[in-house]
């Protein structure tokens, strides 16, 4: 049996920032499910609840070089469903709330790679053909088997998955001696340096035996100049180990038939009970409650990558057209005061609602009409594989994952699973959404596209294989 260490700085439901949180927990149970026997490592943070720390058990403790120290470290495990998770403990590093965002992160992440290789050591029952890395912030531990691990124990191939390539994980060089005892060698330019400083996601890209990003059009696109981040050409120069492998999402987890968040269950066979998520939606949100007016439900980080500029422009517009706009998320301060300053402005029309909660997500998804996703980039999107599982339309631009999950809707044949523009372009966009809007009205086509979108297949199977593909090529 071959056997995986998946490294990875968060996994739910233990602690979940963005989509790496999901993959880490769903693709090594897929994994499981085809004869692999995949672990899953990461750090025993803070905000962790009690009722997953109660259930560890310790293994063994040990120490980390740091530089000229040597700092603690306990490493506990405990199993959820069919895969065994690992946790990491140094309260010094990790205890405090959330994951990333300090000013030490370059520390805590330093030893926290280091640490996955000596907690290695100390497994006795668990020698890895492959170690899966993720991110930036496993980014040093290929770099340090390299300079520290070759012939051990620890020596396997790695894997490396870039989920986001614009958080590279970038700090002053001095990190390479005063942390990982490194030597100059390592700032190079064909090596760790970036500019100024080293960066921990080039050091993964360099020193792995394998590299992917999370759908086939990304790995496309940042190996060009307007996607790549700075890392264009380090990607060119690899792009012999390079792949894109589409994500997928955990379809027991997200299941209309079966969620427990929703109001009323349906499925694409029974359509129709969408429409109850939809005007209990609405009387929980203080909006008008209609079945016939299109809801569009938008669930995001407010930042300048999930295309909100785009929608601030033409915000005005697409409440023109008479529609209910139900928003999900926090971000840019500027993004969240345009926003309360619309719903104010359509109280009956607009919810915002500036947090983040599975449970009303859930029920966004359940209920919206249209989901709309323009952003300028993204690697992969789970949001729009989401929206698809509860029939909510999608309306995004064709960039990265995005592109390659959503196929524009064709009036005339009925196929196609959502509607996407090409131009980062806010009028391009309205139009898009009108277009949308007007085939909501044509009852018989909106419901033939709803059941297209639900029956899309995006689960975990197939992006397993293409995993299994690459390790058993290693």
């Amino acid at each position: 049996m071959k056997k995986i260490m998946f490294a990875t700085s968060e996994a739910y439901p233990f602690l979940k920032t963005g989509g790496l949180g999901d993959v880490a927990y769903a693709l090594p149970k897929e994994l499981n499910k085809n004869g692999y026997e995949t672990r899953v490592i990461c750090p025993l943070y803070q905000d962790i609840k009690d009722e997953y720390k109660n259930k560890m058990k310790k293994i063994c403790d040990f120490t980390v070089p740091v530089g000229w120290r040597s700092q603690y470290c306990g490493l506990l495990t405990a199993t959820l469903g069919n895969t065994v998770f690992y946790f990491l403990d140094n309260e010094y590093y990790f205890k405090r709330g959330g994951a990333y965002g300090y000013y030490d992160d370059g520390e805590r992440f330093a030893f926290f790679d280091r640490a996955i290789l000596e907690a290695i050591l100390h497994i006795e029952d668990f020698d890895p053909d492959i170690i899966h890395c993720n991110d930036w912030h496993t980014g040093l531990v290929p770099v340090l088997m390299h300079h520290y691990y070759y012939g051990t124990k620890a020596f396997c191939k790695v894997v490396y998955s870039i989920h986001n390539l614009k958080f590279q994980g970038m700090f002053p060089k001095q990190i390479l001696t005063e942390l990982l005892n490194l030597n100059d060698g390592y700032y190079t330019d064909d090596k760790l340096k970036f500019y100024d400083c080293i960066s921990f996601m080039k050091g993964g890209i360099v020193y792995s035996d394998f590299v992917n990003t999370v759908s086939p059009t990304y790995a496309e696109e940042i190996q060009g100049e307007y996607y790549g981040e700075g890392l264009d050409g380090v990607l060119r120069a690899n792009n012999y180990k390079l792949k894109g492998i589409l994500n997928g999402i955990d379809y027991e987890l997200y299941d209309p038939k079966t969620d427990k968040s929703l109001y009323e269950n349906f499925s694409s066979v029974k359509i129709d009970k969408k429409k109850i998520n939809k005007t209990r939606l609405q009387q929980d949100l203080g909006l008008a409650v209609s079945e016939d007016i299109p809801m569009i439900g938008i669930i995001s980080r407010m930042t300048p990558q999930k295309g909100f500029d785009l929608v601030i422009a033409v915000l005005e517009q697409i409440m023109n057209n008479n529609v209910q706009l139900v928003m999900l998320g926090t971000g840019d301060a500027k993004y969240e005061e345009v926003f309360k300053y619309f719903a104010h402005k359509y109280p009956d029309r607009m919810s915002v609602n500036i947090t983040f909660s599975d449970d009303l997500a859930r029920k966004i998804y359940a209920a919206s009409d249209l989901f709309l996703m323009p952003s300028l980039f993204e690697p992969c999107g789970l949001g729009q594989l989401m929206a698809l599982r509860y029939g909510s339309i999608p309306v995004v631009r064709e960039t990265g994952g995005l592109k390659d999950t959503v196929t524009p809707y064709n009036e005339y044949t009925g196929k196609g699973n959502g509607f996407s523009f090409a131009n980062f372009n806010a009028h391009e966009m309205l139009h898009v959404i009108e277009y949308a809007l007007s085939q909501y009205h044509n009852k018989d086509a909106w419901n033939k596209l709803v059941r297209n979108a639900m029956r899309s297949k995006f689960d975990w199977q197939l992006a397993a294989k293409n995993y299994i593909d690459v390790y058993e090529n290693l």
